[in-house]
């Protein structure tokens, strides 16, 4: 038997995480991967405001790492205050409290290994299933990057991309909100 709500994101029960996309880490990641990446986060950001899906955001270590990115921040925008931590989870007081009757967190943003691997973990061990879209989590490696996709698939998280969980939230074509996801993931 399938665990719906381990292959099946539903409107209702998911929120999006937005883990520390800032801008001196941003420096440090591939260029090719983190354009890529950024992009879909984008779409994430945009898809989950056409859907309704709660969003949450964090900046790790302000002070160190900058604050989000420009282009991320816009798509964010000004409503939103992300939540700031020292800690490699998100699951940090501001984001327990958004979660709140959450059971399922699509998890984008960096690095792969480090923030989105503990959130990951720490969703795990809290009983909500977390999605981690491959093309929306960037690394400063790829070998980082896929070692991160394996933790995070070991624990049990549903690991996608941008269009394959933009469309499972959006669930059946023809409605207004599928013609808007279209035109976000082409």
């Amino acid at each position: 038997m399938i665990d719906r709500n381990r292959f099946r994101l539903e409107r209702s029960r998911a929120a999006l995480l937005v883990i520390d996309v800032q801008e001196r880490l941003a420096a440090a990641m591939p260029r090719e991967d983190y354009t890529a990446a950024l992009a879909n986060m984008v779409r994430w950001v945009e898809g989950a405001k056409i859907l309704g899906v709660p969003i949450l955001w964090t900046e790790q270590y302000v002070k160190g790492l900058g604050p989000t990115v420009p282009e991320l921040k816009a798509a964010l925008g000004a409503r939103a205050q992300p939540a700031e931590k020292v800690l490699f989870s998100c699951l940090v007081d501001p984001i327990v409290e958004g979660l709140e009757g959450k059971t399922q967190v699509v998890c984008v943003g960096m690095e792969t290994h480090v923030c989105v691997f503990q959130t990951v973990r720490d969703l795990a061990e809290r009983g909500v299933a977390a999605f981690v879209p491959q093309d929306a989590v960037v690394s400063r490696t790829r070998a980082n990057w896929q070692a991160g996709l394996d933790l995070a698939r070991q624990l049990g998280a549903t690991v996608t991309s941008t269009e394959a969980g933009l469309f499972d939230l959006t669930q059946r074509a023809g409605t207004d909100e599928f013609k808007a996801i279209s035109k976000l993931v082409k």
